[in-house]
């Protein structure tokens, strides 16, 4: 049975994330946002704490935690909110959607069913065709996709 409540939050999420796929990993400067924003806009690390009403010592801190991503979003924010910047933060699947995740996950589940099933049966001389394993694998991984049981992630 279809969970449609688990299968439109997901085709939903994925409509979320895909504007994030759009950044690219290598987009975040290599000294950090803090800092990036800072000299740009030609902030002095002295200026940019008396905005954040910090020590420079504490701001060269963030912006080196920020580099060294060891900062938290809480803290990101609050620079963010004193430079009139809005935080914002996403996961981009490594396989396009989390619908890919889901699919490939269950198609290797399903394929180490199958293959647990037909080796017993090759044992019981009873081997199935290639093009057999492939329609049960297939069919055991859609089953497996729409009703998303728990095992799929152990």
């Amino acid at each position: 049975m279809k969970d449609v409540n688990k299968l439109l939050m997901i085709e939903q999420l994925d409509k979320k994330l895909a504007k994030y796929a759009q950044i690219e990993a290598d987009l975040v400067p290599r000294g950090g946002w803090i800092k990036a924003i800072r000299t740009s806009m030609n902030i002095s690390l002295l200026q940019l704490a008396k905005i954040l009403k910090k020590s420079s010592p504490t701001v060269k801190e963030l912006e080196e935690r920020e580099a060294e991503k060891n900062i938290t979003l809480k803290k990101l924010a609050e620079v963010g909110e004193a430079l009139n910047l809005r935080l914002v933060y996403g996961f981009v699947p490594k396989d396009g959607t989390l619908e890919r995740i889901i699919e490939k996950r269950a198609y290797s589940i399903a394929k180490e069913i199958v293959m647990r099933t037909s080796h017993t049966m090759k044992l019981e001389d009873q081997e199935n065709s290639e093009e057999r394993l492939r329609k049960a694998i297939k069919d055991r991984a859609e089953n497996i996709k729409n009703e998303l049981p728990k095992y799929l992630w152990d």
